[in-house]
């Protein structure tokens, strides 16, 4: 065993005294969310104790964060603890022996962990049984087990991401030390590789065969570059030959962890926002040229527009108060007003087609929210699942009769009749997966995050960032399989963003992004035009990393094309913004696409 992880001298443990504090400061660097200062094996988000260790959080982030206890021992003294978004610092103590990993809810794959870990037993105790924060609870060596310990170190190790612009086989390092699981002693590494393997091949990158209208935006969200203490890029990508033409870092403003962006009606402005801090970035698309910082409120997480008066709506994802969307004037030149949407914490909404209608998935609560802009009133606030499911994103059907709801920790969708307001159907996702074994009898998708519904509203297509899987949802109404998954692709560690944009000569393509990945995946929903997604496939995929062509404000320093998270394709395509494009983007487009609702 590697003695850094030693027992007989604490001191080895960690910087911090083991038996008495253990320190974590949060931060807005990639893969360093949750810091001890001290590092283990390479991997500085986690630390061994002794029972009865206080565990202290503080940190210098440019927003807020929560503290909560997504996997503990089952039956831990003091679990579950979770506390509100707030800057500062808070402090737990850990009695029972076993693995704690603790998260962000407002960016939650933010990890910190410690094994608390009892001296009268060989290797380091993990806990025979495990617990979620949601209530389940699996065995400490069942696949869900070692799989969210697969994920924490591949998360918290930049090392450990996959990197396609290198030739070397991807190897995943993970702490060579052994646990105590379930009556028994292993060594951590020798049974995570015999599991899921190691020093892999990755794909060659394959540039799709029909190439795509305009380009495609991806938010680079891990990128680092010399003139910024904040990471984030965006990076652009010419749909017509695949390279990735731009990367715009806005070194003047250190623009913090970009995460989702849109466009103005003539999709000549975009709009990111700084997920870790309390800004919008305003930029020029052709130029990449900043044209403002808007101050908009803790932890902006996604933004759109109204369709019918190119008004910007943005999710305060880090406010627990109930007013925590922001309404801006077109092009952002000034905040118009905080929108009541009964609840704090919303993170992925969608506007309806017709401009009256917002949904937002609200992270915290556990519910959703579907408010009328006709009206200026809440229509409903629906529970969507239990506690602590965290709703994090929502894609609309779009004709707005029904939209859908990804509950991240409880590994489904819901589907909410937006007449009703009342919940159809939960689209159990864990459903065809063993999760002490592993084994899958059909589409799995553990972790489901963004999930839109195409443009014609014949296919859903879902990231999932645990799983590693993309899935595919048939929305067509009336059918056996409607609100069903009908097909399952894989995808990258931290499987996280999807938009839908045109293909030349009809179609469209789904564009996935992974945020321990630089490369972006090309999905094709429906290759035969039959309307059925059940044949959907990857038709390409292409590398988030800059070339010597590539335009550029700032220079690369690491993680290169790292962090996929959100993504625009330019033209926005969906129904109600394609009849707004001006000519020189609708012509490009087949009268299918310029009307989807036929």
């Amino acid at each position: 065993m590697n003695n850094t992880f030693a027992r007989d001298d604490d001191s080895e443990l960690n910087d911090n005294d083991p038996d008495s504090e253990i320190r974590f400061e949060l931060t807005d660097n990639a893969g360093r969310w949750f810091d001890t200062g001290a590092e283990l094996e390479d991997n500085r988000s986690i630390a061994v104790a002794t029972p009865g260790v206080r565990v202290k959080f503080s940190g210098d982030s440019n927003t807020v964060h929560t503290r909560t206890s997504l996997v503990y021992p089952t039956g831990a003294a003091g679990m579950p603890f979770n506390t509100e978004p707030r800057k500062g610092g808070d402090d737990v103590t850990l009695t029972t022996p076993g693995l704690y990993i603790f998260v962000c809810s407002i960016h939650p794959y933010m990890f910190g962990a410690v094994i608390v870990d009892d001296p009268a037993t060989a290797g380091l105790d993990l806990g025979s049984s495990l617990s979620m924060i949601t209530g389940e609870s699996f065995s400490s060596s069942s696949d869900l087990a070692t799989r969210l310990l697969r994920t924490f170190f591949i998360a918290t190790n930049p090392a450990n991401w996959q990197n396609y612009a290198s030739s070397t086989p991807w190897r995943v390092t993970y702490p060579n030390m052994d646990v105590h699981v379930d009556g028994s002693t292993v060594n951590l590494a020798n049974a995570l590789n015999a599991r899921y393997g190691n020093d892999l091949t990755l794909e060659a990158l394959s540039k799709p065969a029909i190439p795509a209208v305009g380009e495609v935006w991806v938010a680079t969200q891990f990128e680092t570059t010399a003139g910024k203490s904040k990471p984030g890029t965006v990076s652009a990508i010419d749909g017509g030959n695949w390279q990735v033409t731009r990367k715009v870092a806005l070194p003047s403003i250190d623009m913090n962890n970009p995460h989702n962006l849109w466009a103005d009606k003539d999709q000549n402005v975009i709009y990111a926002t700084q997920w870790f801090d309390s800004k919008l970035a305003v930029y020029d698309r052709q130029t990449g040229a900043l044209i403002r910082n808007v101050s908009v409120g803790e932890s902006p997480a996604h933004v759109m527009t109204l369709t019918d008066n190119d008004r910007i709506h943005i999710t305060n994802n880090g406010d627990s108060r109930t007013d925590s969307v922001m309404e801006l004037a077109p092009l952002a030149t000034e905040v118009l007003r905080r929108i009541n949407i009964g609840r704090g914490t919303p993170h992925g909404h969608w506007m309806s087609h017709d401009g009256k209608h917002m949904v937002t998935p609200n992270v915290i609560s556990g519910d959703t929210t579907q408010y009328n802009f006709r009206t200026n009133v809440i229509e409903a606030i629906v529970p969507v699942s239990g506690e602590f499911s965290h709703p994090v994103a929502v894609g609309m059907l779009p004709n707005a009769g029904k939209y859908y709801v990804a509950n991240m920790f409880d590994n489904t969708i819901t589907a909410v009749d937006m007449s009703t307001h009342t919940v159809i159907k939960h689209i159990n996702l864990l459903e065809n997966y063993d999760p002490l074994s592993g084994a899958a009898s059909g589409p799995v998708g553990a972790w489901p995050i963004q999930t839109p519904v195409s443009p014609d509203g014949k296919n859903m297509v879902t990231a999932n960032a645990l799983s590693g899987t993309i899935t595919i949802i048939d929305t067509r109404p009336g059918l056996a399989t409607t609100d069903a998954a009908v097909k399952m692709l894989p995808c990258d560690p931290g499987c996280h963003g999807v938009q839908y944009g045109a293909k030349q000569g009809g179609g469209y393509y789904a564009y996935v992004s992974s945020k321990f990945s630089n490369r972006l995946l090309v999905v094709d929903p429906d290759p035969n035009a039959d309307g059925d997604p059940s044949d959907a496939s990857i038709v390409g995929s292409v590398g988030l990393f800059a070339s010597e062509a590539t335009l550029r404000d700032d220079a690369i320093t690491g993680n290169p094309g790292m962090g996929g998270q959100g993504i625009l394709p330019i033209p926005l395509v969906y129904n109600g913004w394609v009849q707004n494009l001006p000519a020189s983007w609708s012509d490009q487009l087949t009268e299918a696409q310029r009307h989807p609702i036929q």
